[in-house]
């Protein structure tokens, strides 16, 4: 066995015996990679890489400075390909133990299930007996999940760093590697072990980086592939498991499963339809979205009838059928002799052939199993729903039930889910974009010449008049500038989507940058141009949910207020009721943080949460919240179930958005087992917060009041500090630009979307997302701390009253789950944070007296940070709490660091010739990108 990989660090050794597969899987892969590196790139090349490996874990075990001047001194003589080939090495080793620790996940799950203990936290079924031991009732929960919506929501964003091929071949080697945990023949080990090898070998001779800039339609097919690995089949099979807890905790292990008709988890999607900062997306990359959708639906369909075709061969000879199965089985293009027995066969002959057609009609381009005879397309997906309940009602009355499971109820469960459109597409642009169109279209009209400078007031009254007139604002035989020609095209080509896919296809318009109510109504005004708003004399019909999306502090602390006003006006009140008195509104998380800070980003968002609940009850409507949550805890990632749990009560009643993006997804979706556990998450926090009783002593709610009027304090000092660093110091702008690879980031084929929204330098023009995803890189992950320190220091404070103010802080970490929750995300963030790899960074910051400036500074608080945590939780190492994290982490950065050690040479490299044609070593390009993509799968949230 090789040295190389072989992941026996110290650290690790102490884990629990539980964790030996994981190292062993970590070898293994380990070995295996080292083999294809001795093979492919030679001797030399392998012990090059492999005296950089043992030098980094002496540096990270013993903080020998010895060791990390050697390290530093081997990396600067690397030639470009030798650099290369180490940064590739040290990558596709964070993608492997990746892959080990997902499948060290799944066997852990799998062992605590087979040991039959009691439910894992997290599961429904805890919830359920979480629920059940607090009075809750069957009829309760069974209402929760015939009324709710849970929605996770794929985005893509322009810090996606895999590939497809990529992540394709990475499936392969977590099937082969879950394969060795049942036992094998020693031929069968030694297939599997040919295989794994062969796939390693296939990973390394893949290209890693994308050499043309990705297209929308790409990022569309990458989202794709996970519904065909996790979504298609796991989403049904979660929906039967809830059937099934139900029945066990409510009437005991042998009750049939509760039989729930609702699609209370739906899926979402934003790639094709998200236009904010986008020019690339337009009405064609819509109608493109929703075809390539369709036809990946409709192929799982065609597949899973066929299949149900040679797996029901029940004749009539030996079992009835009801008579509305014979007669869908005698409509059938099938009119072989050799069938004439077989009703489900016939049934599911023409089912297939109604399908094919359908799938042409909404653009497959091709049927890869040809249909037998002609059949006329199905009108929607609940008629082709309904003859699959055809064949299930007759199974059921014929001794058939056991028959229905697993196919035919996944694909009756598929069809309620996904029906032709599979996921909904949800269309965003900003409110700046509205305004421009909308003034145009007055000012041609000749309704207002100058839209745009009418205060709010003014602009309210034109926009509700217009909202009253029969006639239109816009005139086919008037010429109009791209955009608004393209803006109205979007909203045309939205209308016509739901007309042929269903209405479930495109049902929300989310307003970015929403600062006044006349931002909500230009987009009502924009759907009745478009035939989208319709006013008759039963009423008024509106096809798209308009839903603000509040972002930045202001923004927040303006929200409750908005939407009060919203709601009030007459005509958006009967709107809300002919929406089944259900309105969403989106919280953005990236941008609040990067105006505020981490812990005033965090307070703001609760507190608006708390005020939209207040006046959505007193509305009397239904609030929907949208979490647009990033995948750093700086950009509200962390764990998605914890957070649902942490959210002010009232907010979620059963009704939850929220998005995924970009390694976050692959994070969570390319293994369908840990795509279900993450599901459940979801559908488990969300019923648990919906139901679980709220604590009714006064005592409590007294103590939560005084926490809040605490948190109070400590954000506006956290704002402050964060502000005066981020915005408020001369030159912190040229440090940031210097000392993180933002602008080797901002030049990868990441994403279709630019990751600024404008050509400037100012921080204010830089999207939140390359944002953080830039301090990741560094290591210092600035955004999911900075300030901590400085506030909970400043309020403490010294002499009198300082105990005391120690111990309320205390107890709002025992008692709080807000509270408990955001100081679990920072000791994450702290956990992956390292000031010595940042300080390399710093030194690409030319400016002596600026880099030492900011640098002390930067360290101070985070200092100051480290010691409050500490004093709060009383835990004086990271992760305490999650050793499994803890030590995944630990063992990550002994090879992490030669890839933040090879980046920071590069960086100077490539930046020390300029940009001028000729002068840029594309060698050297390529490999500052292959290592931002290796850290970004070490570090795994940092986008």
């Amino acid at each position: 066995m090789h040295r190389a990989y072989t992941m026996v660090a110290s650290a690790a050794d102490t884990g629990a015996d539980k964790d030996a597969p994981l190292k062993e899987d970590i070898r293994l892969l380990g070995r295996l990679l080292g083999d294809v590196l001795r093979a492919q790139e030679g001797e030399d090349m392998y012990a090059v890489v492999e005296t950089i490996r043992q030098t980094a874990v002496r540096f990270r075990r013993e903080a020998d400075a010895g060791a990390a001047k050697e390290l530093d001194g081997m990396l600067k003589i690397l030639t470009r390909e030798q650099t290369i080939t180490v940064v590739r090495a040290f990558s596709y080793f964070s993608h492997l133990a990746n892959i080990a620790e997902d499948q060290h996940h799944i066997r852990r799950r799998r062992a605590h299930l087979l040991a039959g203990s009691r439910p894992q936290q997290g599961s429904v079924s805890f919830a359920l007996c979480k629920l059940a031991g607090a009075g809750v009732d069957e009829a309760t929960v069974t209402r929760f999940f015939r009324q709710a919506l849970i929605s996770p929501v794929l985005t893509a964003h322009p810090t996606e760093v895999q590939r497809k091929s990529i992540l394709d071949a990475e499936h392969d080697i977590a099937r082969l590697l879950a394969e060795r945990d049942r036992p094998l023949t020693p031929k069968e080990q030694a297939a599997n072990l040919h295989l794994l090898r062969s796939r390693v070998a296939t990973l390394w001779q893949t290209r890693m980086l994308r050499y043309s800039k990705l297209t929308v339609a790409d990022e569309i097919e990458n989202a794709l592939s996970y519904y065909r690995i996790t979504f298609l089949r796991e989403l049904p099979g979660l929906y039967d498991d809830i059937e099934a807890d139900i029945a066990a905790q409510y009437g005991g292990p042998d009750a049939p499963p509760s039989a729930i008709a609702a699609s209370y988890v739906q899926m979402g999607s934003w790639i094709g339809g998200d236009r904010d900062g986008n020019p690339n997306v337009n009405a064609a990359t819509m109608r493109h979205a929703l075809a390539r959708q369709a036809t990946t639906i409709l192929d799982f369909y065609l597949d899973e009838t066929h299949t149900l075709g040679a797996e029901l061969s029940v004749s009539t000879l030996m079992v009835r059928c009801t008579p509305a199965l014979q007669l869908l089985a005698d409509s059938s293009t099938d009119s072989s002799d050799h069938r004439s027995d077989e009703p489900y066969r016939r049934a599911l002959i023409g089912i297939y052939a109604r399908l094919a057609s359908t799938a042409r009609a909404l653009g497959a381009a091709n049927i890869l199993r040809q249909e037998v005879g002609h059949a006329e397309p199905y009108e929607n997906a609940a008629a082709f729903a309904a003859d699959l309940q055809i064949l299930i009602d007759s199974l059921n009355a014929n001794h058939g039930a056991m028959l229905v499971q697993p196919r035919l109820s996944t694909l009756k469960r598929a069809a309620d889910i996904f029906g032709f459109h599979l996921a909904s597409l949800d269309m965003r642009q900003s409110s700046d974009v509205h305004e421009r169109v909308l003034a145009e279209l007055f000012a041609k009209a000749g309704a207002a010449p100058a839209y745009a400078e009418l205060d709010e007031e003014a602009k309210v009254a034109l926009l509700l008049a217009e909202l009253g007139q029969p006639r239109l604002l816009y005139s086919p035989y008037i010429s109009y500038s791209a955009e608004t020609e393209s803006e109205l095209g979007v909203l045309r080509a939205a209308r016509e989507i739901r007309q042929r896919y269903g209405a479930r296809a495109v049902r929300n318009y989310i307003i970015s940058h929403t600062e006044t109510v006349s931002d909500l109504l230009e987009v009502l005004v924009l759907q009745q141009e478009t035939g989208m708003l319709r006013t008759t004399d039963q009423g008024s019909a509106l096809d798209l949910m308009v839903i603000p999306l509040f972002e930045t502090i202001p923004d927040l602390q303006r929200a409750a207020g908005i939407m009060q006003r919203l709601m009030a006006l007459p005509l958006v009140r009967r709107l809300v009721e002919a929406q089944g008195l259900e309105q969403e509104v989106m919280l953005g998380y990236s941008d609040s943080n990067k105006d505020g800070g981490f812990l005033t980003s965090n307070w703001e968002l609760y507190k608006a949460e708390l005020g939209l609940v207040q006046v959505f009850a007193q509305a009397g409507v239904k609030l929907r919240l949208f979490h647009g949550r990033g995948g750093t805890v700086g950009r509200g990632g962390g764990p998605s179930y914890e957070a649902i749990l942490a959210q002010p009560k009232g907010t979620v009643n059963g009704q939850i958005r929220l998005t995924e993006q970009g390694e976050i997804i692959a994070s969570k979706f390319s293994n369908a087992e840990i795509g279900r556990r993450n599901l459940e998450l979801l559908v488990a926090a969300t019923l648990e917060a919906s139901l679980m009783p709220p604590a009714a002593d006064d005592a409590q709610q007294g103590q939560l009041a005084g926490f809040e009027a605490v948190m109070a304090e400590i954000s506006e000092r956290a704002y402050r500090a964060y502000r005066d660093l981020v915005y408020d110091t001369p030159g912190f702008t040229d440090y940031f630009f210097a000392a993180t690879p933002i602008a080797e980031i901002a030049e990868l084929n990441l994403g279709s979307r630019p990751a600024s929204r404008k050509s400037t330098r100012r921080i204010e023009d830089l999207r939140a997302i390359p944002w953080g995803f830039s301090w990741g890189q560094c290591r210092l992950l600035l955004p999911g701390w900075y300030g901590f320190g400085s506030a909970i220091g400043g309020w403490i404070g010294e002499g009198d009253g300082a105990d005391a103010r120690l111990v309320q802080l205390r107890a709002m970490f025992q008692h709080w789950p807000f509270f408990a929750t955001l100081l679990s995300n920072m000791d994450m963030v702290l956990a992956k944070t390292d000031l010595a790899i940042a300080s390399r960074y710093s030194l690409l910051v030319q400016d002596a007296a600026l880099r030492e400036r900011i640098f002390k500074r930067i360290t101070a608080e985070h200092a100051a940070t480290l010691a409050c945590l500490e004093r709060i939780t009383g835990a004086s190492e990271r992760l305490a709490g999650n050793p499994l994290l803890a030590r995944s982490i630990q063992n990550r950065f002994a090879y992490l660091d030669p890839l933040n050690h090879l980046q920071v040479e590069l960086i100077k490299r490539h930046r020390s010739v300029g940009h001028e044609p000729g002068k840029v070593d594309e060698r050297v390009h390529r490999g500052i990108h292959l290592s931002i993509n290796g850290v970004a799968a070490g570090l795994r949230n940092t986008g």
